[in-house]
């Protein structure tokens, strides 16, 4: 059947219902990637249990094992993010889900430690195929005047994925043995890698819709997707002619020539020390200086993290929407003012959560509540900053560079953080993480009238039309 003169129309209830679909899936499927990667985090106490654990395997041991992660997990993230550019990033993501969750069974079936560490590096080197491809997907479907807020939902998915790692993969542990601590994640991610891949699609276009928002940078043709089965043969459909998308070096080169992604890609490296120290060891504070009587009120008090989290990239991506709905130019510039505004509440937050007295645990639980609330904000934001400063066909590679500089401060939050502790004592750790949160804010000031690629694009269009 010949081809229609035109795509069909986005402004439709089954355009809605379509991109609703896609969007579920990206919520779930990036939280079934949470899952897999948090697994360990709440096996490894029945791991080293001298009943029922794993023979010669002790803390430190895990230690080894957590440490090769954030390496791993950043250079992936980088590459997956470029080639996200130039292959269909549904088939990237389900892909990965694939791989991530087979690790994670194959790790509930191993014995030795050289085991336990390859087997946790694969798992690093493939979740980095998941933010990228959400964030590239994210943009195809969504224009750049909600998008702040559909971001910030789908960044809920983190926060999703990290509350049921405990809840699934900690209580399979405790109570069917550290294997299945392994193996019910690992299950989980088998189904929804098949279910992303089904009804997942990259971008409008693939169903026959017009994009939301006209693509202003040429690139590779992707690799075709499948014909459609008989029943829907005679479906109109958009042309099918190559997309526009940069070639794989030349999108990577575009990207790592702007100086506004390396000030974004600093900024990110602040934010993850932050939120890495905070994650790792809120719970040895706590412990440490008598603020909780054992690990499980500890763990109790830090819940507020996740669940602040929640509310905080809400707020951040709706507050930006609202300004750049308000603004005339400079999108991005809107959304790093909002950034800005959460590194202080950030600082704020840090310093109260310092000075909660001993056996304040209602008021210890709101100041973790206040930092991730504060931390998830520019965490969300600042890679929607680094999609609309690139054109559509190098979001990935821009995903992928924030990412891989993102991790490397993970990794600062290991080991260099519990070695300030042990010198200089958790009065130095706070300090640090303060000036994380305040030193982006230079970085970022020359930001705040920045413009989306396609504002400028569009600009140029009119001025050709004159």
């Amino acid at each position: 059947m010949a081809m229609p003169a035109a795509p069909l129309s986005n402004d439709t209830p089954r355009f809605r219902r379509a991109r609703l679909r896609v969007f579920a899936m990206l919520i779930l499927g990036y939280a079934s990637y949470y899952l897999t990667r948090n697994s360990l985090t709440y096996v490894a106490p029945a791991m080293v249990a001298p009943v029922g654990g794993v023979a010669g395997l002790d803390i430190t041991s895990v230690g080894l094992i957590t440490s090769l992660f954030p390496l791993c997990y950043g250079a992936s993230k980088f590459v997956a993010g470029v080639l996200g550019d130039r292959f269909d990033p549904r088939t990237l993501l389900a892909a990965g889900l694939l791989v991530t969750a087979l690790a994670n069974i194959a790790f509930g079936l191993s014995s030795a430690l050289w085991a336990f560490c390859a087997l946790w590096c694969v798992n690093g080197l493939v979740q980095g195929c998941g933010a990228p491809s959400c964030a590239k997907m994210l943009t195809a479907w969504f224009a750049a005047g909600e998008r702040g807020t559909y971001w910030g939902l789908w960044n809920l998915s983190h926060n999703l994925g990290g509350f049921c790692a405990p809840l699934l993969a900690g209580s399979a542990a405790r109570s069917l043995g550290w294997r299945m601590g392994f193996f019910a994640p690992g299950a989980v991610g088998l189904c929804v890698s098949a279910a992303v891949y089904a009804i997942c699609r990259s971008a409008p276009e693939d169903l026959g819709y017009a994009p939301v928002e006209e693509p202003l940078d040429p690139a590779p043709e992707r690799a075709p997707l499948p014909s459609p089965p008989a029943s829907t043969a005679q479906r109109p459909t958009a042309p099918t002619g190559p997309r526009a998308r940069p070639a794989l070096l030349a999108s990577l080169g575009l990207v790592a020539r702007d100086l506004r992604i390396w000030l974004l890609a600093l900024t990110y490296l602040c934010v993850y020390v932050v939120r890495q120290g905070v994650t790792s060891w809120s719970v040895f504070y706590l412990l440490d200086t008598g603020r909780a009587a054992d690990a499980g009120a500890a763990a109790l008090r830090v819940t507020g993290l996740e669940l602040g989290g929640l509310g905080g990239s809400l707020i951040a991506g709706k507050l930006s929407d609202a300004l750049v709905a308000r603004a005339s130019s400079g999108r991005v510039g809107m959304r790093i003012r909002v950034v800005i505004g959460y590194l202080v509440a950030l600082a704020l937050a840090l310093a109260a959560f310092a000075r909660v007295p001993v056996g304040a645990a209602g008021l210890q639980w709101l100041a973790v509540f206040a930092i991730g609330a504060a931390l998830y904000g520019p965490q969300m934001l600042v890679g929607l900053c680094g999609a609309e400063i690139v054109g559509r066909g190098s979001v990935g590679a821009s995903e992928g560079l924030l990412g891989l500089i993102a991790y490397f401060g993970a990794a600062m939050a290991g080991l260099p953080l519990a070695t300030l502790v042990k010198r200089h004592g958790w009065g130095a750790f706070f300090r640090v993480l303060t000036l994380c949160s305040l030193l982006p804010i230079p970085l970022l000031a020359g930001l705040v009238s920045a413009r989306a690629h396609s504002e400028g694009s569009a600009d140029t269009a009119r001025e050709n039309s004159k």
